[in-house]
């Protein structure tokens, strides 16, 4: 039997994904990229905002349109926040939430032996549950490996459904993590993406923290590059940033959630900091790490936002000088305290504000890139997309181009030292030089 999955949202839910592929292809199946010919469908939901939600409704129903003997299972975030709305759909076949997803053929089977009778399997949460450790599955062609450690999140800020659908912070085991990463690194991946709900509470429940978790992956043979997914900045501590900074193999990317650059409205969102204290957090890391990226989330229109608020908002964020930034608008939550105020801000309005707070972000990125040229810095090349040029990041996720020689083999997987010359909206561009001649991270 073939199986065609489909994933919204995060890199957690591309993780979760590639697990359950791996346990379909253990039950016999075979993955197909093509849904048309699959005898089961999954789709493994985000729920962050309500436009994902219709993105999801809109994939379930194409699907369902294309293929309508296949079993079609609805997995992920919507399924457990809102189990009642996923149950309703008439397109679902089998509804399942983010626990047991080890147990999906068997459920499948159940409901194929149930005359196809719909079926609902959504477990609540109670802050007892272990951390789910399903099997990686990586295809071959990827670079690099990313690795869920951490699931569920303790925080609730006001506008947040996570914490209904992922429930309480729990992390991999040490031990299981060491087996994971070594595997990776057996197979031939030289860079590690930690990644995770709430990743920097990674440990919390034994007293542990994400820097076991990185010294352990970096301590790894054959691992030359550990990276982290997004942050939330409460638990990152200065000794903490000077343990990360002792790491050679740790890559200085860090996106860290801002949300708001109000303090006024962060209050409001139930966010555990100040913009003084977010702002002090960029300058430790800048600080202890020379060369290094701050990337970050900012929503505008969150309910009772002033355009006073906003232009706070606005100034915060240029001033941080942020390598990227991924702006959204806030989308109300049922269920959240946030969706109940009566101080919703006008679509309009926040499109106003999100095409303001874009032109900020662009503006950032483009000045992030060009303050490279200059620099020496090593690149991790990979799969070639483009016939005429050599793709791949530095250390904090710079995308780096060099041209490509039709004679010369792929460059992927591999690291050579990259002098950056010129720079666009987009991406740098350089050329390879000696490693015995770099000068890495400086500028001549």
């Amino acid at each position: 039997m073939n199986c065609y999955f489909f994933t919204f949202g995060c890199k957690v839910n591309s993780c979760e994904t590639a697990g359950m592929e791996a346990i379909f292809q253990a039950a016999g199946y075979t993955i197909t990229t093509q849904p048309e010919q699959a005898d089961v469908i999954v789709l493994n939901t985000c729920t962050v905002t309500a436009s994902g939600d219709s993105r999801m409704h809109t994939a379930l129903r194409r699907l369902r349109a294309g293929n309508p003997d296949a079993v079609m299972v609805l997995t992920g975030c919507f399924a457990q926040a809102f189990p009642k709305e996923a149950a309703a759909l008439p397109e679902a076949d089998l509804v399942i939430g983010t626990q047991d997803r080890e147990r999906l053929p068997q459920l499948v089977q159940q409901f194929l032996m149930g005359n196809r009778a719909p079926m609902q399997h959504i477990p609540a949460y109670t802050g007892t549950e272990a951390f789910a450790c399903l099997p990686h599955h990586l295809p071959a062609d990827r670079t690099r490996a990313f690795l869920k450690i951490q699931d569920g999140c303790n925080c609730f800020c006001s506008y947040c459904i996570i914490p209904y659908a992922r429930g309480r912070c729990r992390s991999m085991p040490l031990d299981v993590l060491q087996q994971e990463v070594s595997q990776f690194a057996a197979e031939g991946y030289t860079e590690i993406v930690l990644c995770g709900i709430n990743l920097a509470f990674y440990g919390k429940e034994w007293g542990g923290s994400l820097l076991d978790a990185v010294s352990l992956c970096c301590q790894t043979s054959g691992i030359q590059r550990v990276r982290l997914g997004s942050l939330e900045p409460e638990r990152m501590t200065e000794d903490l940033l000077d343990a990360l900074a002792a790491l050679p193999a740790f890559c200085p990317q860090f996106h860290l959630s801002l949300q708001s650059g109000c303090d006024r409205t962060l209050k409001e969102m139930h966010r555990r900091y100040t913009t003084q204290e977010y702002a002090a957090l960029c300058a430790a890391i800048r600080s202890r790490f020379s060369v290094c990226a701050i990337t970050t989330d900012i929503m505008v229109g969150f309910p009772g936002e002033t355009d006073a608020d906003f232009a706070e908002s606005l100034a915060f964020a240029e001033s941080m000088q942020f390598a990227k930034i991924h702006v959204f608008r806030y989308s109300p939550r049922t269920g959240t305290p946030a969706a109940k105020r009566t101080d919703q801000i006008p679509d309009s309005v926040k499109h106003t504000r999100m095409v303001a707070m874009q032109q900020l972000a662009e503006t950032a990125r483009t000045a992030f890139l060009s303050s490279r040229i200059g620099l020496t810095l090593p690149v991790l090349f990979e799969r070639e997309r483009d016939a005429a040029f050599h793709n791949g990041h530095t250390p904090d996720f710079t995308p780096v181009k060099i041209p490509a020689e039709k004679e010369k083999k792929s460059l992927r997987k591999s690291i050579f030292y990259v002098r950056i010359e010129e720079s666009d909206s987009a991406c740098c561009f350089g050329h390879i030089v000696p490693k015995d001649n770099a000068n890495s991270s400086q500028k001549e």
